[in-house]
């Protein structure tokens, strides 16, 4: 008689993990006290955050750099609360704006504000092609704007909110967000020459 063994193997799951799934592990393992977790997190979400935040903060490194710390610094002692509603991405997303607006509303906007003297910075700008640096154009210009005006255009253009968001977060009415906007768009068409 012929003696046979067949071994099955158990499968194994060589899929790879989303990035929504192993945040979640990594927010429980950080939530749990792990620090190499949450180096993990930080260093997964900081570039993408301060992006946002540096325009935020009309192009002031240092500001944007300060809110980024503040931002997890505020996220390592409010993850043990986090409840997975949502995705750990879109948390952190939504602390670095409220840390930011929170900001921007302690500083006096009008002190900041540069205003119209916006075009005069835009003009003593190294001068490029166009057809090769469109998109630093408008972000120069972006930083010229007068801070309210950027932080509707930003929220509401570049990062999807709806006026009634962006006016509860600035503590304005929804009418104040849509002349924000209005005014920011056209400050950018005048500055980048469309007007």
């Amino acid at each position: 008689m012929l003696d046979a063994t067949v071994t099955i193997a158990a499968p194994t799951s060589s899929a790879p993990t989303s990035p929504a799934v192993e945040d979640a592990a990594l927010a429980r393992a950080a939530a749990g006290g792990d620090t190499h977790a949450y180096e993990r997190i930080y260093r997964r979400h900081s570039p993408r955050l301060y992006a946002l935040l540096w325009r935020l903060c009309g192009g002031n490194t240092a500001r944007a750099e300060d809110v980024l710390q503040e931002t997890f610094i505020q996220a390592w002692r409010k993850l043990p609360q986090f409840r997975f509603e949502s995705a750990l991405a879109t948390w952190l997303h939504r602390l670095a704006v409220n840390t930011a607006l929170m900001e921007l509303r302690a500083t006096t906007f009008e002190s900041l504000d540069i205003g119209e003297t916006g075009m005069e910075v835009l003009a003593g700008m190294a001068d490029t092609s166009r057809c090769h640096a469109t998109g630093m154009d408008l972000e120069r210009a972006l930083l010229t704007l007068p801070p309210r005006a950027r932080a509707v255009l930003v929220l509401h253009d570049i990062e999807g909110w709806k006026h009634q968001e962006i006016a509860v977060e600035l503590q304005m009415a929804v009418g104040s967000s849509k002349a924000q906007l209005h005014r920011a768009r056209s400050l950018l068409r005048a500055r980048l020459g469309d007007a």
